[in-house]
């Protein structure tokens, strides 16, 4: 029997399930900065997972973490009871993020924690007399994971374009890439600012009486590294304070070290009122997310009478024991080695390296900032994002792993990734790239 028909049962995500299956490539295990196939392979692991493991694969001490978790308590209810650990990784997240975000919902991912943020919005907004204030903004090519309310305020099409209608009273401004004028940009592009005004237009047009709030990612990871023109997001913010309108980073992917800092609010110096979180929050080992939430937002919902229920939303597994053992070890992990501090230092090294690859033919445009990256290829004529699946699967049998988007290559090590292992990814690639 073919590896097709005994693997038909499990459906793939975001994945050509049938092209898939025909031509497997399967995981078998990990370590720092190698996956192994089951075929024996090394696999240099060129973007953390999914942006996730940033401390390396199979950290001792967070998996010692787990495993003593395990033994003491699996599963603990959020609704009505609580275990230490949640307190605990609350208390550590609010100390570590931007000085106002002190409170924190934990979900279980960054689709959940993105609805999650919606819905505070509108909760806050009500709960200050402001119920008329429910429009939501978001932004072209924006990914905010997969639920109803992400997909809806997300601007990659063909995450939406099956599953409408989506939410209603919800609008987006314009993405902030621009090849004809920040083609090459070393870190943030010159151009661009001007593309937050376009929120004064949506302002004009619905009435800041009727934003709830504008959410956007400091740096867009899954539609291809798009990093923000200098000035932007402050322009962003200023605007936002003006209206009375609340701003969201959702910083699924640039949180916990992926910047050189904290998190892209930090690394900006831009205080958002709420901050999505997950991946880098438990260093891929448990599935984990959570919603950073400001003293003002959090205060007007502590109203009513004390034995009620202030926010009628959860999850089952918020909270869960598990992930917050290995959250508490993910940040003592990021904290002791110094691995912020690591990417910081990195960065250049890493930008003059991905740089070097400009000299390709088949090139468009190649961007990065903090340790991520992106190489955007020329479309073959009639055959989109063929190129660049076609360099993902050439890499892997030259034992690197890549991420792909239409016709960009995507890459964010993890934090732990040496300057000879840059080099190896970029001479990967070069040779790739001058055979496309």
């Amino acid at each position: 029997m073919t590896f097709e028909k005994e693997n038909d049962a499990y459906w793939m995500p975001f994945t050509p399930n049938r092209a898939f299956k025909k031509n497997p490539r399967i995981l078998d295990s990990s370590l720092g900065m190698y996956y192994t196939t089951t075929e024996g392979q090394k696999i240099l692991d060129g973007c953390a997972g999914l942006w996730c493991v940033n401390a390396g694969h199979g950290n001792k001490k967070i998996n010692e973490a787990i495993k003593t978790q395990v033994d003491r308590m699996t599963y603990s209810p959020s609704f009505q009871a609580g275990h230490k650990l949640a307190f605990e990784l609350a208390e550590r997240l609010a100390n570590l993020m931007p000085d106002d975000l002190n409170h924190v919902f934990f979900t279980n991912s960054g689709s959940e924690s993105v609805d999650t943020a919606l819905k505070i919005a509108r909760a806050y907004q009500k709960a200050r007399g402001k119920p008329e204030k429910i429009k939501l903004i978001g932004r072209e090519r924006g990914y905010h994971g997969v639920n109803f309310g992400g997909l809806s305020v997300g601007g990659i099409m063909p995450n939406r374009q099956a599953f409408g209608p989506l939410l209603p009273e919800v609008d987006h401004l314009p993405h902030t890439h621009d090849l004809a004028k920040n083609a090459f940009s070393k870190g943030q592009p010159e151009h661009g600012v001007d593309k937050a005004d376009r929120l004064l237009d949506l302002i004009a047009l619905h009435g800041a009486n009727t934003i709830a709030a504008v959410i956007v990612e400091p740096m867009a990871g899954s539609a291809g590294v798009l990093v923000p023109p200098k000035g932007y997001l402050e322009r962003l913010r200023k605007i936002c304070t003006d209206n009375d309108i609340l701003l969201i980073f959702d910083e699924v992917i640039t949180a916990f070290g992926r910047m050189g800092d904290s998190s892209a609010a930090a690394h900006f110096n831009i205080q958002p009122d709420m901050m999505t979180m997950a991946k880098g929050l438990t260093n891929g080992a448990v599935p984990m997310g959570a919603v950073m939430v400001s003293d003002k937002l959090h205060g007007a919902l502590m109203n009513g009478p004390e034995n009620m229920i202030e926010l009628f939303h959860g999850y089952t597994y918020s909270g869960h024991p598990l992930a917050c053992a290995a959250g508490i070890a993910s940040l003592d992990v990021y904290a002791e080695e110094g691995l912020f501090e690591r990417a910081a230092r990195l960065a250049p090294y890493w930008q003059k390296a991905i740089h070097s690859l400009r000299r390709h033919d088949c090139i468009l445009d190649i961007r990065n900032i903090g340790l991520v990256g992106a190489i955007e290829l020329k479309p073959i004529e009639g055959k989109p994002s063929v190129r660049a699946f076609d360099a993902y699967l050439k890499a892997f049998q030259a034992g690197l792993l890549i991420r792909t988007t239409a016709d960009i290559i995507a890459l964010s090590p993890p934090l732990i990734i040496t300057e000879q292992q840059i080099d190896t990814i970029v001479n990967i690639l070069d040779d790739i790239l001058a055979k496309a």
